[in-house]
């Protein structure tokens, strides 16, 4: 009985590895309009009502995509980044990479989504639907993201937030590379930001300390 529940759970839990690698996908190529949830089945080679059972509604699907990858992405930078001082030019590097691929598209276009629905929803007078439940959703999601991208940047780049001014030289690291990452939508940018990401690296060496 065990043995026959164990391949069962894990074909479960490859059947909704897929559905969320497809949703992201689909949402980087196609965004939120295109994103359906049939769509989304199709691409991941599973039934409509497969999804559904995994991820009962639209919003379950995408905002659970969003975070499987970018939970996946921020250990694979752990893993291959060395952290400290010595390594600070591969931590922007890979810091910047965050920023520049599918993850932020797709992740993009769940806060347009999120804020079209809200205001939808402000000139509306209907009741609440599940795409109106998307904002808060996707703001905590994003929360807990910059909360954890930023803790990882503090690792990888061997600062000291306890020095006055630290704490801001990283984040500000983060919001250039998310301006990168926007920049990246339009045009493949790909050598301007090599050397922006040279230049930060130089900074950073210039104004964190060393310290553990």
């Amino acid at each position: 009985m065990g043995a026959v529940a164990a391949p069962k759970q894990d074909r479960g839990r490859a059947t909704r590895r897929r559905l969320l690698e497809a949703a992201v996908a689909c949402l980087a190529e196609y965004g939120w309009a295109g994103s359906t949830v049939s769509v989304v089945a199709e691409r991941a080679g599973v039934s409509r009502g497969a999804a559904q059972h995994y991820f009962p509604t639209r919003e379950d699907l995408f905002t659970a995509a969003v975070e499987y990858v970018a939970e996946e992405r921020s250990s694979a930078l752990r893993a291959l980044v060395p952290a400290g001082p010595g390594h600070r030019h591969e931590a922007v590097a890979g810091i910047v990479a965050l920023y520049t691929g599918p993850l932020f598209r797709a992740a993009l276009h769940l806060w347009v989504a999120a804020s079209a629905a809200s205001a939808a929803s402000s000139a509306s007078a209907s009741s609440a639907s599940d795409e109106e439940q998307l904002r808060p959703r996707v703001t905590e999601l994003e929360a807990r993201i910059g909360r954890e991208a930023h803790r990882t940047a503090v690792e990888l780049l061997g600062a000291d937030e306890s020095v006055p001014g630290v704490r801001e030289t990283v984040q500000g690291l983060l919001d250039m590379a998310r301006g990168l990452g926007l920049a990246t939508l339009l045009t493949d940018d790909r050598r301007r930001r090599e050397r922006v990401v040279a230049q930060w690296s130089r900074i950073l060496d210039a104004v964190l300390p060393e310290h553990g």
